[in-house]
């Protein structure tokens, strides 16, 4: 998974480079609200859909984890306490 996105980022590089974005250009671009938007959304975007993958995975093999039962603490409330 590491090499996988080692790989997509240096694809990304190298496009970034063949496209003529430059770090000065990079900069005048992040100060417009679009790609302040676009920096904000694209990532969230690929959590949410990451998440709802995995939900749909976990469902499509019935295997739902299954809840743990609850801790059952126990109260000496009414006891009184003698010192």
């Amino acid at each position: 998974m590491a090499v996988a996105a080692g790989f997509a980022s240096a694809l990304a590089l190298a496009g970034a480079f063949l496209a003529g974005v430059t770090p000065s250009l990079a900069a005048d671009l992040a100060t417009q609200p679009d790609a302040q938007v676009a920096i904000f959304m694209v990532p969230l975007t690929i959590l949410i859909t990451t998440m709802l993958f995995e939900v749909g995975r976990f469902v499509w093999r019935n295997r739902i984890p299954a809840s743990t039962p609850a801790r059952q603490r126990r109260t000496d409330w009414s006891v009184t306490k003698t010192r």
